[in-house]
């Protein structure tokens, strides 16, 4: 079990000598702002009720003693290696008192036990927020579901142009605010922008534009707020913080960013000097234990840690865990090698990939350092690599068991009926998020150049996890997009990568953008014996677009009750932004993730893609069920460029 404070040292200390200041000062708040904007349950529940509310209850209670004992108005805990994992994230508002920040937190841990067996839920607050899951989320920045909330009341006086100009600095500032949080006064209007402290910038950014274009349809009410799983921003006519709260937000504007050190302590009073220097020996004192603590625990084969890096198995232990590498136990075959499921002693299932790259030695002198760098990449929409082997006969990788298989399996296989529209389109954010965090937050850009729908997996509760991603070349930042090797598979492939070799990070936007396609339609993208007669279906959703037919490309699987005309025509309209020929004109995967989940339509219209024919000679499609295939070659490609019907 461990609690973790994610505020940096100075600020945790400052903040936590601040609120002791405060107290002695007399300074007394009594508004825990326990207004409720939303309160949510998952549709799934716990396999063992009784084991997961054991490890819930026990985690709540050290996030209170944490909140109690530091001041530091936010925590996370968890107890990821328990039979039922539980992940806990909390945060107050930055301008409330401690002791409203408790009383908040009460609030919210007595009404989210109201979700009963549900295995995740949350709980949102003016003044906080709780959640907590069976899995890992503590990245998660902008969901399905963010919304607005708006008063009721207008008022002549009241500035809405103010109003409007101040939330965008705000939207704009905040990132680059250390803590994430920025509180401004501007011309009567106040207003407060916040995102949890586990997302990136890149994620507070993005999440914050979503709730920018959410709370601009409140104006010109007097007062308005807009909630999402990773950010908060609200305004009002009237005051709900101190004034003594505020930060300047040109330095921000100017810069992109700051220290917000700088702020906080021009406004600890002189007299806390002694107090400062005193917790700070106590807090080096303790985070020295903490850490010797954590450097001495040793978890079980799927708790590898970044600090721990991937494990190293041995060959013998794969060998037997997948019975010899039986055909019983093969999952799937792919560009990179074969996949077999196996077992291990502790009676964890894992997946393991049998490199078919043996005898390339310059493979061979980079595996560890790749595979270590690999093993780094931590997000809940990329499948996990756990350790390699390669003392042995064959390199060989060992993943996480996703027990769903692949996404072409659910969408043109014998599972083609079961994903309604909500789970597809939460599998399209979910492919979007991992791509966005492969190429802009990870500290290497990683470009996966094999995007399609077999090497995405679907784990317990059909959430997508991107498979073999880092197996082609890595593209650190500055080094140049031009590379001679293919390593695509045609129909998903972007022309300027499968004709000139042109690498960058818009090749894995074109396959995200056939993907979309085929999760929409229910149609493999290079399948032409349906109908429409000789039609690819890049092709035939471009027509569809310039005849104003959109919809006729939804699977007739998804019943028209699941979805609303325009939120489709905007998925699709996302599809062929992604997949225009000039590669400039194709969105990041960061701004594509905004686009889906704001409410507005696509941010301007697709021009004509470049549709490629191709015939591959030799080229197996079969899928890993844990990384699916990878690589085509051998391909005789021609260009055309579709003519408007």
């Amino acid at each position: 079990m461990k609690i973790r404070f994610r505020d940096p040292d100075f600020v945790f200390l400052v903040s936590f000598s601040v609120s002791i200041v405060f107290f002695f000062s007399g300074g007394v708040s009594s508004d825990p702002q326990t207004n409720l904007l939303n309160n949510a349950c998952s549709q799934y529940n716990v396999s063992d009720p009784s084991d997961f509310f054991s490890n819930l209850n026990a985690t709540f209670s050290d996030i209170r003693r944490a909140v109690a004992s530091s001041s530091a108005r936010f925590a996370t805990g968890d107890r990821p290696r328990a039979a039922d994992p539980v992940y806990v994230l909390f945060q107050c508002r930055d301008y409330l008192s401690a002791a409203d920040c408790l009383a908040c937190f009460s609030a919210a841990a007595a009404l989210i036990r109201n979700c009963s067996a549900a295995n995740g839920a949350r709980v949102i607050y003016d003044g906080c927020f709780l959640r907590y899951e069976s899995s890992g989320f503590y990245d998660q920045a902008t969901l399905l579901g963010n919304a607005g909330r708006c008063g009721n009341d207008s008022a002549p006086t009241f500035a809405a142009a103010a109003a409007t100009a101040l939330l965008g600095d705000l939207v704009a500032a905040t990132p680059g605010i250390e803590g994430y949080f920025a509180a401004a006064v501007r011309d009567g209007v106040y207003a407060v922008a916040q995102c949890a402290r586990t997302v990136t910038r890149i994620g507070c950014g993005d999440c914050l534009k979503v709730a920018y274009g959410n709370i601009r349809r409140c104006l010109p009410e007097t007062e308005g707020r807009t909630i999402d799983a990773g950010c908060f921003l609200r305004y009002s006519d009237a005051p709900f913080f101190g004034a003594n709260q505020t930060i300047d937000l040109d330095p921000f504007l100017r810069k992109g960013g700051s220290n917000k050190k700088n702020a906080i302590i021009g406004g600890v009073a002189g007299g806390a000097g002694f107090v400062l220097l005193l917790l700070f020996a106590l807090f080096l004192l303790k985070r020295s234990k903490t850490r010797k603590k954590t450097e001495n625990e040793r978890g079980d084969i799927l708790g590898a840690t970044e600090l721990r890096g991937p494990v190293n198995f041995h060959y013998k232990d794969l060998k037997s865990a997948t019975s010899n590498f039986s055909e019983e136990n093969k999952l799937g075959e792919g560009g990179f090698g074969d996949v077999y499921m196996g077992l291990l002693k502790n009676g964890k299932k894992v997946a393991v990939k049998k490199l078919a790259v043996t005898q390339d030695r310059r493979v061979q002198a980079n595996f560890l350092s790749e595979v270590k760098l690999i093993s780094n990449v931590h997000h809940r929409n990329l499948v996990r690599l756990l350790g390699c082997c390669s003392k042995g006969p064959e390199l060989l990788l060992v993943y996480e068991f996703m027990v769903n298989k692949s996404l072409d399996k659910f969408l043109f296989g014998d599972r083609s009926r079961t994903l309604n529209w909500n789970q597809r389109f939460d599998i399209i954010v979910g492919i979007a998020r991992g791509l966005a965090y492969l190429h802009q937050e990870f500290h290497v850009c990683i470009i996966h150049r094999d995007i399609k729908s077999s090497n995405i997996l679907l784990d317990d509760d059909l959430q997508a996890k991107i498979a073999d991603f880092g197996l082609a070349r890595l593209l650190p930042e500055n080094q140049s997009h031009l590379t001679t090797k293919f390593a695509g598979t045609l129909g998903y492939t972007a022309p300027e990568y499968a004709i000139h070799g042109q690498l960058s990070e818009k090749v894995d936007t074109y396959g995200f953008g056939v993907v979309v396609l085929e999760i929409v339609s229910g149609r493999k993208s290079n399948d032409i014996k349906l109908e429409p007669v000789n039609q690819y279906l890049l092709e035939w959703a471009w027509n569809l677009y310039e005849t104003g037919s959109l919809l006729r490309l939804v699977d007739e699987k998804v019943g028209k009750e699941e979805y609303r005309d325009e939120e489709m025509k905007k998925v699709i309209e996302i599809a062929l932004l992604c997949t225009q020929s000039a590669v400039a004109s194709r969105p990041t995967m960061s701004e594509i993730v905004v686009m889906l989940l704001s409410r507005e339509g696509a941010s301007r219209a697709p021009t004509r893609p470049t549709f490629i024919e191709s015939t591959a000679r030799g080229r197996g499609e079969s899928s890993s069920s844990t990384t699916g295939s990878s690589s085509a070659s051998n391909a005789t490609v021609s260009i055309s460029q579709i003519s408007a019907r």
